[in-house]
């Protein structure tokens, strides 16, 4: 009764913050639409966070309870953090459909910066018809790019294909894209020569530039990072379908992807394997452009040490997240407390490991924890502090034990903000 009671007295606040446009409208109190009402929708909320940290902005009515003033703090933390999820989607749908133009007008610079290397390096050798192909290749390249672009405008443009279904860069996927636009780039090249070609041993040598002999190294490489990409995207689903991997959806993509896991921590796995396939994509390109009549012939050596490098990181992605687990369940105690068994309405503290999966840790992935006691929901309030939360935590949260709960032995369990159910650990609750 006293939360409903401070609640409905905080109603002109809210009134009057959602009066202030801080959303993805383009009035003139949001001159940055949808960035813009992000920006202030994160600021305000960082600044309630740390005002109920402080103890500041509590109502009269639950400030003389400790139960009444959490529940409060909770459900209005709560609803802040959904505002700025709402307004962090906005942003990124806004920003998605900006990128398709970034990313044609990338396309069409790297266009531009290769007609100005051949043009340098004519300079003295002349114009040749290797330049001419390499040229006209780029620019189908390009227009396919670009056709791709048009069609997934609102999905990142070209880069639409290795965005990932969390809204993450797919590591995997950007790695085979990078390699089928190499040997597709390589074999437009080499029928720009044939066609450009008059004498027939020149037409022949460049036939037998596409022989599997001499480009077995790249081909290998090219169906194992295309098997890569393929067969992490079923492991990924099915570990996900089988609880034994926890997945949140990004608000949008980021470079830093590629080299991070969904916490946005570096990952040696995935780390090597981007680097170490853009060293032989660059080895590679500089053989065809050394010699442009047949495919890059890229060396087993090389080959090789793609290989053990994508194998790396398919392990990894066998071996990263697990299932969350409890391991403990007490009964949460203050200072001056007495020793007791578990009763309802006192506080429980819950003991494990997983409860917070990598990028679920917004506010309002926390507050959509839920735990199970006996047949009743709790959901987890928001226990603030400076700069974050004491609880809920990866390793621990504390929940009430409601009136509802029948007294004997009941079963714990926890839902995650992925939706994924730990074990379930028994208790006995008192009179």
């Amino acid at each position: 009764m006293a939360v409903q009671e401070a609640r409905r007295g905080s109603g002109s606040d809210k009134s009057a913050i959602e009066a202030a446009h801080g959303g993805g409208c383009t009035c003139g109190d949001c001159p940055h639409g949808a960035r813009e009402g992000h920006r202030r929708a994160v600021a305000a909320f960082l600044r309630r966070r740390d005002e109920f940290a402080a103890g500041q902005g509590l109502p009269a009515a639950v400030a003389h309870s400790a139960s009444a003033s959490r529940q409060w703090v909770s459900e209005e933390l709560t609803q802040s953090a959904e505002l700025v999820a709402r307004r962090g989607r906005a942003e990124g749908d806004a920003w998605l459909a900006g990128l398709g133009r970034r990313t044609t007008a990338a396309v069409w610079a790297a266009v531009v910066l290769l007609l100005l290397g051949q043009s340098l390096t004519a300079i003295g050798t002349g114009w040749t018809a290797a330049r001419t192909a390499g040229l006209a290749a780029a620019l189908l390249v390009a227009g396919a790019l670009t056709a791709a672009s048009w069609f997934h405008r609102t999905r990142g443009g070209a880069l639409a294909p290795v965005i990932g279904e969390d809204n993450r860069l797919s590591t995997s996927r950007a790695v085979a894209v990078a390699w089928v636009l190499l040997v597709a780039y390589a074999v437009l090249v080499l029928a720009g020569q044939l066609a450009l070609a008059s004498g027939h041993d020149r037409r022949d040598a460049l036939i037998s530039g596409l022989e599997l002999g001499r480009a077995t190294g790249a081909v290998t490489v090219l169906a194992v990072v295309c098997g890569i990409a393929v067969l992490v995207r079923r492991v990924v689903g099915l570990r996900v379908l089988g609880q034994r991997l926890q997945k949140v959806r990004a608000d949008r993509p980021r470079a830093s992807d590629l080299l991070t896991d969904d916490a946005g921590r570096g990952t040696f796995a995935d780390i090597q394997y981007v680097v170490i396939s853009a060293v032989a994509l660059v080895f590679a390109a500089v053989r065809l452009a050394r010699r442009p009549e047949q495919l890059p012939d890229l060396p087993w050596g090389l080959a090789v040490v793609v290989l053990v490098s994508a194998a790396t990181y398919l392990a990894g992605k066998y071996a990263e997240g697990g299932r969350p687990v409890i391991l403990s369940v007490v009964r949460a105690r203050e200072a001056g407390d007495l020793d007791a068994p578990i009763r309802t309405g006192d506080d429980i503290e819950i003991r494990g490991a997983g409860f917070v999966p990598p990028g679920a840790q917004r506010a309002d992935r926390l507050s959509r924890m839920v735990v199970r006691i006996g047949a009743v929901n709790v959901h987890v309030p928001l226990v603030p502090v400076t700069g974050g939360f004491s609880s809920p935590t990866d390793d621990a949260l504390t929940v009430p034990v409601p009136a509802d709960v029948e007294p004997g032995r009941v079963d714990v369990q926890v839902v995650t903000g992925a939706g994924v159910e730990t074990n379930r650990y028994a208790i006995d609750v008192t009179d």
